[in-house]
C-alpha cells in the first residue's frame, strides 16, 4: 500500500481538492452575473400562459453563505489532513485521537476497578456493584459462546454447575480467562480396534455414568477402555490437569448417546476457548473471574 500512495497521488489529490474549491468560487462568479433577457426582468420563458421565470440575482445571504463555506473548507484543509500528504498545522490524526480517548477511558476504568483490586472472589461475590460489572463483562465477552444465562450449549460448557474441565477455583478460572484453553481428544479408532470394538467401548463409557447402554457390549468394551485411561483415569473420572472430562457423571459436552461417543472415538475433538488477556485488563479479568466463579456457588455463598 505504501507504493500505491506515492507522491504523485499526493499531488493529484491536492490539485483536485484545491481545484474543487476554486471551481466553486468560479461557479459563483459566473452564476452571479446578470444577463438582460427581457424588458420585464424575466428570462423570456412563459408557461401556462402567465407563468414567467424571473431573472433575479442570487440572494445576498446565499452568496455570503456559499463563500463562507468555501473559506471554511480552505481553513479546515490548512489545519487538518486533506491535501495529499499534508498533515495539517494542528498535527491531528485519527490514530492519535483514538489513543488519547483510550488513555482517558483507561484512567476512568482504573479508578473504577481500584476498589476491587485486593478483594477475593468470595468478597466480590457479595458486592452488588462488582457483580453488576462482572455480569456486563460476561455479556459482552462470554455470552456469545456460553449464553447470556451462562448455561452453555453443545460444545460450550455450562458455567452454572460444578463440573469443571480444568478446575473451578477462582485462580483457575482467572487463568482460563486470561490465557484461554485448548482441549484436544485425539482420534482413538486405531488404538481401539474394529468398529465392533469401538461400539463396545462406547457402551462401556455410557455405563460409567449409569446411562442407558447395552450391558453385553459394555462388558466387552471394558478391556478396550485401557486406551482411554491415560487421560480419563482407570475409573473414568477425568483429569483436570489435562482438561479430560469426567465420564462418570451425566454431563456430555459434545453430545450424548452411543452414536455421539462413537463419533468422538473415531474422529477426536478439538475445542478452544480464546484467551482474553488482549481484550481485557487484569483488573477486568479479576472481576469477571469472580462473577463466573459465583455462578456455580448458588447456595454456598454466605451473604
Amino acid at each position: 500500500m505504501s507504493d500505491f500512495f506515492s507522491s504523485g497521488w499526493s499531488v493529484f489529490i491536492l490539485a483536485l481538492t484545491v481545484g474543487g474549491l476554486l471551481g466553486c468560487l468560479w461557479l459563483l462568479m459566473v452564476s452571479s452575473r446578470r444577463t438582460v433577457m427581457a424588458e420585464d426582468n424575466s428570462t423570456g420563458h412563459t408557461w401556462d400562459t402567465d407563468l414567467r421565470e424571473l431573472n433575479n440575482p442570487l440572494p445576498l445571504w446565499w452568496m455570503i453563505l456559499f463563500v463562507a463555506t468555501v473559506v471554511f473548507g480552505g481553513v479546515y484543509l490548512v489545519l487538518y489532513p486533506g491535501l495529499g500528504q499534508w498533515g495539517g498545522q494542528l498535527g491531528w490524526t485519527s490514530s492519535s485521537q483514538y489513543q488519547r480517548e483510550q488513555d482517558e477511558a483507561g484512567k476512568v476504568l482504573t479508578q473504577a476497578y481500584a476498589a476491587f483490586a485486593k478483594a477475593s472472589a468470595a468478597d466480590l461475590a457479595q458486592q452488588p456493584t462488582a457483580m453488576a460489572i462482572g455480569e456486563r463483562l460476561f455479556i459482552n465477552h462470554c455470552a456469545g459462546c456460553h449464553g447470556s444465562d451462562a448455561r452453555g450449549s453443545k460444545s460450550f460448557p455450562d458455567l452454572t454447575d460444578t463440573d469443571w474441565l480444568y478446575g473451578g477455583s477462582p485462580e483457575t478460572i482467572q487463568e482460563t480467562i486470561t490465557l484461554g484453553r485448548r482441549g484436544q481428544m485425539p482420534a482413538m479408532a486405531a488404538a481401539v480396534g474394529s468398529a465392533e470394538d469401538i461400539r463396545n467401548l462406547a457402551n462401556h463409557v455410557l455405563s460409567l455414568s449409569g446411562s442407558a447402554h447395552n450391558e453385553i457390549a459394555a462388558h466387552r468394551g471394558r478391556e478396550k477402555f485401557a486406551a482411554c485411561t491415560g487421560c480419563h483415569g482407570t475409573e473414568g473420572r477425568g483429569n483436570q490437569a489435562l482438561g479430560a472430562p469426567n465420564l462418570t457423571d451425566k454431563i456430555w459436552l459434545h453430545g450424548w448417546g452411543e452414536d455421539a461417543i462413537i463419533a468422538m472415538i473415531n474422529k477426536g475433538k478439538v475445542n478452544e476457548m480464546p484467551g482474553q488477556a488482549g481484550r481485557l485488563s487484569p483488573a477486568q479479568i479479576h472481576v469477571l473471574s469472580a462473577y463466573v466463579w459465583s455462578l456455580s456457588q448458588a447456595g454456598h455463598i454466605t451473604p
